[in-house]
């Protein structure tokens, strides 16, 4: 009960919720058939592109691949520092 009540001021989550997370997204990268070496690699792909057009904080960015019913989607988040101008 005290456990409960400091993760609660705390805003920690339960060990079981995190370990539930991350066995939902092992599930989803089997079935995806996705690897950490895959999703590194897009993580890369990903920021090279994005960095061509904005300043990133590339130690903020999250990539996640959530799936709700029969719907897989990549999320990629990350804060824009500032937008690149192009010079014309």
């Amino acid at each position: 009960m005290l456990s409960r009540l400091f993760r609660r001021f705390t805003g920690q989550k339960a060990s079981k919720d995190a370990a539930k997370k991350r066995l939902q997204f092992s599930l989803i990268y089997d079935k995806l058939e996705l690897n950490d070496t895959t999703l590194s690699d897009l993580q890369k792909d990903i920021v090279s592109v994005i960095t061509n057009y904005f300043e990133i904080n590339k130690d903020s960015l999250e990539l996640k691949v959530k799936r709700d019913d029969n719907v897989t989607a990549l999320v990629f988040n990350t804060p824009i520092l500032q937008v690149k101008r192009k010079r014309a």
